[in-house]
Order: C-alpha cells, then structure tokens, then sequence
C-alpha cells in the first residue's frame, strides 16, 4: 500500500472517530455546550484539558523550533509547564468554586459591571483569534504535507473539519472528542521519538536517550549536534546566544499567559466539585508530562538527522546533490515549505547559516554563494519519521497526531469565542430574554464566522505556529489574567480599576505587536521587526510581561483612588477563597 493511501486511511479513521463522537455528545441545553453539563470526570477532564492545551504550537511547531535554535528556545518548555502549574495552583479551583460558566462572566460579576464583562469579551476575543490562526497554520501544514496538496488547500480542507465537529457538539462534544485526540496525538508523538532514540543512541526513553551517547560515533549526542552545527556556521545547540533578558521576559509572558487563556480555563467549569477541579489540574500535568519530556529529545535528534541527510558524510565532506535527494524531500517541496534554489550551479545542497560573519571565509573557500535549502520549522515533527526512514504506518499516526493536536485546541478555542459571544454579549447585554434555542444557535454562528476569520488570517500568518501561539499568550497575559488573579486574591480592586487595568495591557500590547507584525497581521505594515525591536531588545512575543505589569499598576491605582468595592462583593471574594466548611482560626 502506497503512502498517500496509508495516510488517508489511519486520518480519515480518526476524523470519522471524532466526528461520530461529536453526534454521539451533541450538545442539546446550554448547560453541555458551555459546560458538558457539569459531570465530567477529572481523569477525562485532565486528558481532554491536556489535549486542548497541546496545541499545534506544542505538537508540530515547538520540537522545530528548539531543533533549530536549540538552548535559548528552551523558554517554551519552561513558559508553558510552568504557567500550567500557576493556573492549578491560584485559579482553577476558585474560578471552579465561583461557579461560572465563561470567564467573562466571573469578571463581570466579581466587578459588578456589565462593562467590565463586556472587556473581558473583547480581551478573550482578541487572544483566542490570534491563537487559533496558530492552530490553523498548524492545521495546513499537515494537511498539506499528508493529503499532498498546496499549504492554502489544506488550511480550508482543516477549517472544514472543524467547522463539522465543533459546531455541532460544543463543550460536551469537544470533551470527549479531546480524550480521542490526546489519544492519538500522544501516540504519534512517542512512538517515532522511541524509534529514533533507538536508532541514535540505543536507549527507547527519548529524554534518557538526548544525554545519552550517539551509537554511530561513541560521543555524547549533545556533544556531537553541537560540533556539527558549528561545523556549518550555527550557534552551538546547547549554549546561551540569546539576550537574558528578552528571554526571561519571554518566559514569564508565556507562564501567565497560561494562566489566563479562557479555552483552557473554561475546562474546569466542567467538572462536580471543586475538589475534582484541583485533581483535574493534577492529571493535566501528568498527560502534559508525557509530551513535554519527550519534546528536546525530539527537536535535538530530528536536527541531527536532517544534518546526516544533507551532508551524508559530515559537514566538512560534499554534500548531498540534488537530483539524489530523498523522497520526503521531493514531497516537502510539493507543499512549498521546503525549497532548494542551486545559487552557485554546481547541483549540490549547500545548507549553513550564510548570516555568520565568522563562516563566510569558509563559505567563500568551498564556493557556496549562500544557504540553498529553506525548511519551514513548522515540518520538522511532521518529517521526523520520513527523514529517520521509519515504517510508512508510523509517518500515518504522525499526521494524525498533528491534525488532532491541532484541530483539538482550535475546537477549545472557538468554543470559548462563541461563549463570550452568545453567553456573554448577547445573552449577558443586548438580549438578555433570549430563548436557550437562540442562544445555542447564536453560539454556532458566532463560531462558524470565527473559524472564517481564522482561516483568512491562517493564509499569512505572522510566525511559525508557536510564534503566533506565543503572541496570544501575550494578549491574555497582559489582559485577562491580571484581572482573575486580582479578582480572586484582592478585594480592594474595583470595576474601575478593573476596566482600566484591562484596556492599558491590552491595547499596548496590542499595539506593540502589531508595530512588529504589521497592523492586523497584514504583511509590510509593520515599522520594526523582532530582528530589531522599538524598545531594547523586547520581542513582540515578550510584551506580555510588560503589559501585564502596566496592567496590575493601573488597575491598582485607579482602583485606590476610586471607591472601594461594595461590602457584598468583598464578601463574595472571601468565600471564593476560603474552602467550604473552614472555620475561623483559634488562638490557644
């Protein structure tokens, strides 16, 4: 069976999986399509949240962006398990408690303002388009490689698929469609990362295998990825090249922006109790774990392996000629992802990094005119298993896993852009004495238009999937979370605070990425570039930290210089905070 054949069968197998299962869980009361009806079980719970959080930042994109970077990228790991572990701990459970169906309804009430409600709407709105074009940059990549079709084609085939699946079923249909998903996408991660640790260093745990040493040469892998990149003009893979402090900026931006993203929050409106949010958040980091250790080794040995494809004999020997490439290349190429252009004729694929000052006499004395292969690092998980010549069933669980990891947050994502806007918007403010049967339908066109907007934006993007997905951490970091962690742990801070707090992170920050990005993503209309920042050497996808900072202060300023909340909604915070049935402490 030829690989095209293989690759719809084992894909249209899982499509047909979720799609069943969204018609098995439809949505029929607003109660399951905001909140699977409350009855969700925190194992499942933590699968389908772990799910909705592995996006197609963390499944496709961000191993490619470590194997080409290599230490300095490590800010993604560390951004993202972290800002899981901060929402655990100080959100979850009382935004839980608070009883809620959308986050924009908690600041609504805990700010006791229609307005402030309605900025929250705005705030989730903004962060949660910017991250699904993520997801759907990720969603055509995919397609594009597995059903062997141009990038543009197989970004609306994707936004097809999740059209049929996420409108129809909601939050009781996402759900369980998610479990399927993480299923998948776990699967398709390990089982070639176990393969290659085999191949490359003979030990089947992937993170043992990354420090282990490389069976060919009897040296550390490390050791020898970092001598080979520098061998072709790179940066060493596991040293520190980048600036300190952009990068801690960086890291921070992406741990709150965790912590304030509504799809991911929105899950722990689903379960019973309370106490079944907490141990939801307990089984989110241990399936998040399982892809999470895994993701270095991955990046570090699909680097190496595409280096020994090039240059089949070492960098300092010839390379690869052309017309001799592999046919995981030739496929690559039909997506436009992968291009060769032969500067200097001679046949050969000369890949290195041509911007090192220090290479160029190297570069000049071999005759090399400049770098001739440009790989998107949005393929390389994708590719792994074809560059490491693995069966053709694995590279077929591979695209599943991708399309799963992608269309299972976006599914989230929508979901959460619909509540804000049938729950929140409509249902909250202008019609308030809507019918559920309105309000559900509402809810179905306001995510089927998200998914347009999305897929529009999806056709230019303005990163690699995870540096689009690390810009929408930065919106909610600068905007949405500021006002739940004080919502929740201050009852001085007022609606008015709150609403300035709000506006302040969202629009500078906003504004900050768009003089990066372009105006509206749009590309040639941005006045700087993260090459070249407009303050110091803060990357657009860094701002978050600073927007969120501007976002505390103005919040608390104004908030002090403004009435202070009434006594029932500081009553109100104190009872979110406090577990039920505790009593008043005792002096002995």
């Amino acid at each position: 069976m030829d690989q095209f054949t293989l690759n719809l069968l084992v894909v249209g197998a899982t499509f047909a999986l979720y799609i069943g299962i969204a018609i098995w869980a439809r949505a029929g009361s607003t109660s399951e399509f905001y909140a699977a009806g409350r009855g969700v079980h925190p194992v499942t719970n933590g699968m389908a949240t772990a799910a909705d959080w592995m996006s197609a930042a963390s499944f496709i994109s961000m191993a490619g962006l470590i194997a080409f970077t290599g230490y300095d990228n490590s800010s993604f790991l560390m951004g993202w398990t972290g800002g899981y572990v901060l929402l655990a701990l100080l959100l979850a459970p009382y935004l839980r408690k608070f009883g809620k169906f959308t986050v924009p309804e908690f600041i609504g009430d805990r700010f006791y303002s229609s307005t402030a409600r309605m900025v929250a709407v705005i705030c989730l709105i903004v962060a949660s388009v910017t991250y699904v074009i993520g997801q759907m940059t990720g969603v055509g990549v995919a397609f594009s490689r597995f059903l062997e079709v141009d990038v543009s084609t197989g970004l609306f085939i994707g936004a097809a698929v999740v059209f049929c699946y996420a409108v129809l079923g909601g939050m009781k249909g996402v759900t369980y469609t998610q479990v399927a998903q993480y299923c998948v996408l776990i699967t398709a991660y390990t089982i070639p990362a176990v393969f290659i640790s085999l191949q490359l260093t003979g030990n089947p745990i992937p993170g043992l295998g990354l420090f282990g040493e490389h069976t060919a040469s009897g040296e550390p892998l490390l050791a020898k990825l970092d001598q080979v990149v520098q061998d072709l003009g790179f940066n060493s893979y596991t040293g520190h090249h980048a600036d300190t402090f952009n990068m801690l900026l960086f890291t921070i931006s992406l741990m709150i922006g965790t912590a304030g993203l509504p799809h991911v929050i929105m899950r722990f409106f689903t379960v019973p109790k309370v106490a079944d949010a907490r141990w939801s958040a307990g089984w989110t980091l241990v399936f998040i774990a399982l892809l999470y250790l895994t993701a270095p080794a991955v990046g570090a040995m699909a680097r190496l392996n595409l280096i020994d494809t090039v240059y089949p004999n070492g960098p300092q020997a010839e390379a690869l000629m052309y017309e001799e490439r592999p046919d995981w290349m030739k496929n690559w190429e039909v997506t436009g992802l992968l291009k060769f252009e032969d500067k200097n004729g001679d046949g050969q694929i000369q890949w290195y990094n041509d911007k090192s000052e220090g290479f160029a006499a190297t570069a000049t004395a071999n005759g090399w005119q400049g770098s001739e292969l440009s790989v998107n690092r949005d393929i390389l998980v994708l590719a792994n298993p074809e560059i490491a010549q693995l069966p053709g069933w694995v590279i077929a669980v591979v695209a599943a896993g991708g399309l799963a990891a992608a269309l299972s947050t976006a599914a989230g994502l929508l979901l959460a852009i619909s509540s804000a806007v049938s729950h929140d918007l409509f249902k909250g403010q202008l019609t308030p004495n809507m019918s559920e049967k309105a309000e559900l339908l509402t809810a179905r066109i306001s995510m089927a238009v998200a998914i347009g907007v999305a897929t529009y934006l999806g056709l230019n993007p303005p990163g690699f999937a995870a540096q689009t997905v690390a810009l929408a951490f930065g919106l909610a970091a600068a905007s949405i979370f500021p006002a739940l962690m004080m919502g929740i742990f201050s009852k001085r801070v007022n609606n008015t605070g709150a609403v300035a707090g709000m506006l302040t992170g969202l629009i500078v920050t906003l504004v900050y990425i768009f003089l990066h990005k372009g105006w509206f993503f749009i590309p040639g209309t941005n006045s700087f570039s993260d090459a070249d920042p407009l303050l110091g050497t803060i990357k657009s996808t860094s701002f978050g930290a600073i927007g969120a900072a501007l976002n505390f202060t103005v919040a608390i300023v104004v908030s002090r210089a403004t009435e202070e909340p009434p006594q029932e909604i500081q009553d109100l915070v104190e009872s979110v905070r406090i577990p039920k049935g505790a009593g008043a402490a005792v002096d002995h």
